[in-house]
């Protein structure tokens, strides 16, 4: 069973509340995978290229259903999977269950909430997650993230993040819709899409990257990719 959410001010975001509400539906984390699709394999190579092996911790905030933390836990010593959805931790904890994995630890939490136990971690990894948080939120998340990370530790990023200016985003936005999936089960359609862009805090490349510098993080390699709509980043924490 998952670690809890500790108590917490009362001035805190409540993270539940701006997770989206079909995160919270056991129905749509069942389904989550095969909508998501997600391939760790490139993520689980470049960080065991880039010193991941069987005495890291590695911290994933944001985990869902686990697909990055069930990829990463043969290659490391310990996982931290963090994520706000109780039953996109349980259905973790199953698959964990049925592929015999035993070094994961999973903390029901979020961003702004979770508490670190033991050594620091050496990797942290967050895909499609950061955005749920207002601006203001992810500076403050992701200084928490940098202080519980080793000297150099790293952290890689991929989330939808905007790179084009406030006056390209009509058509920077539309042409993202355009290309959507045509039907739920086949990914996130032009519907779904558009209610990201209402409601979640997706935000620029030119606001996220200065928050992730004054967060204590530099930047190593970033991509940008072609659509202007979705970003990974490596970072890694100054010393």
């Amino acid at each position: 069973m998952p670690r809890d959410i500790p108590n917490r001010p009362a001035w805190i975001l409540e993270e539940e509340a701006h997770a989206g509400p079909e995160h919270l539906d056991p129905a749509y984390a069942a389904a989550y995978d095969a909508k998501a699709a997600t391939d760790p394999t490139g993520d689980i190579s470049l960080l065991r290229d880039l010193g991941l092996d069987a005495g890291s911790t590695v911290l994933d905030l944001g985990a869902g259903t686990g697909t990055f933390a069930l990829a990463a836990a043969p290659h490391c010593a310990r996982v931290v999977a963090v994520d706000i959805s109780a039953p996109m931790l349980e259905r973790l904890e199953a698959k964990a269950r049925e592929s015999g994995i035993d070094n994961i630890e999973t903390v029901r939490a979020g961003f702004l909430t979770w508490e670190h136990h033991g050594s620091p971690a050496d990797f942290a990894y967050s895909r499609n997650a950061l955005h749920h948080l207002p601006d203001f939120w992810k500076a403050v998340a992701l200084e928490r993230l940098a202080g519980v990370l080793a000297p150099g530790g790293l952290f890689l990023l991929r989330d939808v993040v905007y790179s084009f200016g406030p006056g390209q985003a009509e058509e920077a936005i539309e042409a993202w819709l355009a290309d959507a999936a045509p039907r739920p089960e086949e990914g996130w359609t032009r519907a779904e899409l558009a209610e990201h862009v209402r409601s979640e805090h997706s935000t620029f490349s030119w606001l996220l990257e200065p928050i992730l510098e004054r967060a204590g993080f530099e930047i190593r390699e970033r991509e940008l990719r072609d659509s202007r709509t979705y970003a990974a980043y490596l970072c890694a924490r100054r010393a």
